[in-house]
């Protein structure tokens, strides 16, 4: 697991904090959060949220912020993870959550200006559901986190073609920024 941070900026120009909690095996957003204070404890009770008693992770990662405490780490470690700390200045050392911060920023908060903290938390929990279950991620081969249930499988050699009977239908997300697509039966 790994935990990337970022920031937006609301209408009246308050700062926010997003705290985001990825998987790396399978791309999935774990959790996510926003507060106007970061703090140890904050990002604490996140972690505990986040991470259930029958987990299967090994390992997170994360930077070397102050909302890392040293309480927080041996916490995390009696929940039977290890924790690894990226060295100093080192952006490459945690690509994963570099690749997650911009992929928020790039796909979500660059392009809305939230009004308040729960306007903010709103926006991110349809991104984060977008990201998770319609969002194709080609490091899965092209593949989705979480896909839905149902989903066809074509044969190899048409699988540029739609299915008899079928026709794409098209949803918009967040206000059209953007679309999952599905089949549908044809009228």
């Amino acid at each position: 697991m790994v935990i990337p941070g970022t920031y937006s900026v609301t209408a009246t120009f308050r700062v926010l904090y997003v705290f985001v909690m990825m998987e790396i095996g399978n791309r999935r957003i774990l959790h996510c959060n926003v507060t106007a204070h970061p703090t140890a404890e904050w990002t604490l009770q996140q972690l505990r949220q986040a991470i259930s008693c029958d987990h299967r992770w090994r390992f997170l990662i994360h930077d070397r912020d102050s909302i890392f405490s040293k309480r927080l780490d041996e916490t995390v470690s009696r929940m039977g993870l290890r924790v690894l700390r990226t060295p100093v200045r080192a952006p490459k050392a945690n690509a994963f959550a570099e690749r997650l911060v911009g992929t928020v920023r790039r796909e979500c908060l660059d392009w809305l200006i939230p009004l308040s903290e729960k306007h903010l938390r709103r926006i991110l929990a349809r991104w984060v559901r977008h990201y998770n279950e319609a969002r194709p991620h080609s490091s899965l081969g092209p593949g989705i986190p979480n896909p839905p249930e149902g989903l066809p499988v074509l044969p190899q050699e048409h699988r540029h073609r739609l299915p008899v009977g079928s026709r794409v239908v098209t949803s918009p997300i967040l206000g059209g920024l953007h679309h999952e697509y599905r089949l549908d039966t044809a009228a």
